[in-house]
């Protein structure tokens, strides 16, 4: 089929969890292939890196089909090392634990497009294995160690259909708050919190409320504009 040589094990799994009966996979969908096709229609994307390059198929698709965007997060991960014949070396649990306002790192990339009705993006928080070779290899530049993710489990699905959903995924606390605080209260590095705040602004559930000092403060809006 088209595409499935390039794609990844964690990827060819959530194709086969996410299929249900009367499903078709890697179709052709006005010029662009479509990961899974419902039998009712929405066209599912399995999104496991960047949202970046979905801009010109959302672009194309959006206003003619309802889209599920599909995007699985490490919230449970074990290193595996193994050889060169696959045998296992060493097994040891990750201290990442990333949440679902990881979906922010992907969603900056169109942020107003979670109001359009045809667009829902879901989160799926999965228990995965990844699995790497004994040692990183050495890049021109830095070390390399990408491995391979192996699904083993899903704990959780959050589904995003519009702005209140994604004003759920940051906390209450005391407002009005700069990238930095937010990113406290979040429990998350500063740049996640960034582009957090970035998208959320871009769909009017944070707004502007001057400085402290030099950093920008934001404080909710009374009233998303959709969800």
């Amino acid at each position: 089929m088209i595409g499935v040589l390039r794609e990844g094990p964690l990827h060819r799994d959530l194709k086969a969890l996410l299929a249900a009966p009367g499903d078709a996979f890697e179709v052709k969908v006005d010029g662009y292939v479509i990961d899974l096709v419902r039998s009712g229609g929405e066209l599912v994307e399995i999104q496991t890196g960047s949202f970046s390059p979905l801009r010109k198929k959302l672009d194309a698709l959006l206003d003619r089909h309802p889209i599920r965007i599909v995007h699985p997060v490490p919230a449970r991960r074990r290193i595996v090392r193994v050889d060169e014949d696959g045998e296992v070396l060493s097994v040891k649990a990750s201290p990442k634990k990333p949440t679902a306002a990881t979906i922010f790192e992907g969603l900056v990339s169109f942020p107003t497009l979670l109001d359009h009705p045809n667009l829902t993006i879901e989160v799926l928080l999965c228990s995965e294995d990844h699995i790497r070779k004994p040692a990183p290899v050495r890049g021109r530049r830095y070390l390399r160690d990408p491995g391979e993710r192996r699904l083993t489990g899903v704990l959780e699905r959050i589904e995003l259909a519009g702005a209140g959903d994604a004003a759920a995924l940051i906390p209450s606390f005391d407002e009005p708050f700069t990238t930095k605080e937010l990113a406290k209260a979040m429990r998350v590095p500063l740049p996640l919190a960034q582009k957090a705040a970035h998208c959320l602004r871009a769909l009017e559930v944070l707004e502007p409320a001057g400085k402290r000092g030099q950093a920008p403060l934001h404080l909710k809006a009374q009233a998303p504009s959709r969800g």
